[in-house]
């Protein structure tokens, strides 16, 4: 069985994982709408990759015998100043999620809960590629500034995800 501790912890992050899937799902939609297909098509496969974590962590707490409790789901922003601006909040939103995630690495070290140290340890793995990712995103913006062709070429190699 699971501790309660974890439980609580692993349906709040099951909540945050979702409302990241439709974080990045409503800045694909930003980006379509200003026809930055590519910056969309990689938001768009970033949310469905979170909310793949959403189900890896609701797989994890049925297959322990905890008990799922599903919240509301933020409505995330839809607006964005500009393409920076996006990829600048889902560099800071993915390292807030790498804070959610070895805070509950913490609890299960001191629940000296096994499983869930396992489990968890590739979550952490996963959120140093996240923070990469978008961290590479965000510096190339900056080389690339104010220059529309850097943006289009950036736009068509994400794109490509």
């Amino acid at each position: 069985m699971i501790p309660t501790m974890m439980e609580d912890l692993i349906n709040t992050q099951i909540n945050a994982e979702m409302y990241s899937s439709y974080l990045y799902l409503s800045m694909s939609a930003w980006c379509s709408d200003k026809n930055w297909k590519g910056f969309a098509h990689w938001l768009r496969l970033q949310a469905q990759e979170e909310l793949a974590h959403a189900m890896k962590f609701y797989d994890y707490l049925s297959e322990r015998g905890g008990n799922i409790k599903l919240a509301a789901i933020a409505a995330p922003k839809a607006d964005w100043k500009d393409i920076p601006a996006i990829f600048k909040e889902v560099y800071a939103h993915e390292q807030k999620v790498t804070g959610m995630i070895n805070a509950m690495m913490t609890e299960a070290i001191k629940q000296k809960d096994y499983a869930s140290e396992i489990m968890l340890q590739w979550f952490v793995t996963e959120q140093v590629e996240e923070e990469a990712n978008a961290s590479d995103i965000v510096a190339n913006l900056e080389k690339i500034g104010p220059a529309t062709g850097g943006l289009y070429h950036l736009d068509h190699q994400l794109g490509k995800r």
